[in-house]
């Protein structure tokens, strides 16, 4: 069998960015570099595997425990990276035996990844750790839920001792930017049940996401010689940033945590003509989240009545729901992850998820899907890392839960 790491660095070498601003799907065509090897690796293991034109790899494995009734378990991760920063060239330093020390991110002079700011590292002394040059993101999330699924995959292969029911195996495009199941067919995937492998810190376990939304926000200003500005001018930059003030303070992403909701400013552009502000808003309680969007609306109205009418305006996009009322009715699956890490010596750490995942919107199209740990930290940036040992404990974990489905 093909080593994990080995596997974890080819899918990383692939830059497969995804675009929040391209309209197709997948919104990057280079997402089907690293699809199109996935499908042939599949084959080449001798399962049934296949590309579709959405950019969706799905692949079936039969029971071999035809005497049995086992329920069809799904395991789904994305290949896309996040649009904050790069994913291309990506060069990463492999730390063997890692001492506790800081580590030099050796593309960027000074830079380095320090257990005073990121103390979370120590708890992996001892370890091999997968970090960035700091130069780009590592890509971990989520190609290290790809590595896993396609080590396991690999073993099962390789291992027809080993007894499983029906297997289906998923890799999607989009999901950072949160398109990654708009057009995934379901009723073709034929799982009972599925778990993405794209959590964070090994323990981890979440069935409850936050409810999520897009706003894009319109200033309209008006621009005239600064020379001649008095009475006349309308600056839609100072505009947009009286609205941000607005909103509550404490509601921002650095302020919260566990179930706390926040507004968070993503981006803004513009002139003194015109400026958009964007946002998302999270939130774990449906009714508080509705409040955000009211609050917002209230912001805009405020604008509009103090500068005039049509100044602002705000377009809010549903991105997904949390999906705890979906999976919880099924609440056999949450077990068998927990007894699968308990086989492994891993205390289960059951926890909302602070994001989403592709499993929230799977959930509410009839397929309950949990999300697991998949062992890296510090996504979507140039201190992402990974530790060697978290992917192979999830990778086996995979193989748990499997087991304990066939009984």
């Amino acid at each position: 069998m093909e080593k994990l790491l080995d596997r974890f660095l080819r899918y990383v070498a692939i830059d497969t960015q995804s675009d929040e601003n391209s309209d197709t799907q997948p919104s990057s065509v280079k997402q089907l570099d690293l699809l199109s090897l996935l499908r042939d690796e599949l084959q080449q293991m001798g399962v049934e595997a296949s590309l579709d034109e959405y950019g969706y790899v799905m692949a079936h494995i039969p029971s071999n425990c035809p005497d049995k009734n086992i329920p069809a378990v799904g395991f789904i991760a994305h290949v896309d990276t996040s649009p904050d920063a790069s994913g291309a060239g990506i060069k990463p330093q492999i730390i063997e035996n890692y001492d506790g020390s800081a580590i030099a991110l050796k593309g960027v002079e000074g830079l380095y990844l320090d257990p005073k700011d990121f103390p979370e590292i120590l708890a992996h002394k001892g370890e091999t750790i997968i970090t960035t040059d700091g130069t780009t993101l590592l890509g971990a999330d989520d190609k290290a839920g790809v590595a896993e699924i396609m080590n396991a995959v690999s073993y099962i292969q390789a291992h027809p001792e080993f007894k499983h029911g029906p297997l289906c195996i998923g890799f999607t495009p989009d999901e950072e930017i949160g398109r990654g199941v708009a057009k995934f067919d379901v009723a073709k995937f034929n799982a009972d049940y599925a778990y993405t492998m794209d959590g964070g810190e090994v323990g981890e376990l979440e069935f409850e996401n936050f409810n999520a939304a897009a706003a894009t926000v319109n200033i309209q200003g008006r621009n005239v010689h600064p020379g001649y500005a008095k009475g006349k001018m309308k600056n839609a930059i100072l505009i947009g940033m009286e609205l941000n003030s607005l909103l509550p303070v404490e509601q921002r992403p650095e302020y919260t945590s566990d179930y706390e909701g926040f507004f968070h400013l993503i981006s803004y552009k513009g002139t003194v003509e015109n400026c958009t502000f964007s946002y998302i808003l999270r939130d774990h309680d449906l009714e508080k989240h509705q409040a955000q969007k009211k609050t917002l609306q209230s912001c805009v109205d405020f604008i509009n009545a103090k500068y005039g009418e049509g100044t602002a305006s705000v377009e809010i996009r549903h991105q997904y729901y949390n999906m705890r009322k979906q999976v919880e009715p099924h609440y056999h699956i949450v077990e068998k992850v927990i007894k699968a890490m308990e086989m492994e010596g891993i205390k289960a750490k059951v926890q909302p998820i602070r994001g989403g995942t592709d499993g929230a919107n799977l959930s509410f199209m009839g397929l309950p899907c949990p999300n697991i740990f998949a062992g890296g930290l510090n996504f979507h940036g140039k201190f992402e890392f990974v530790p060697l040992e978290s992917m192979e404990k999830a990778s086996k974990l995979i193989l748990n839960i499997i087991g304990l489905f066939a009984g």
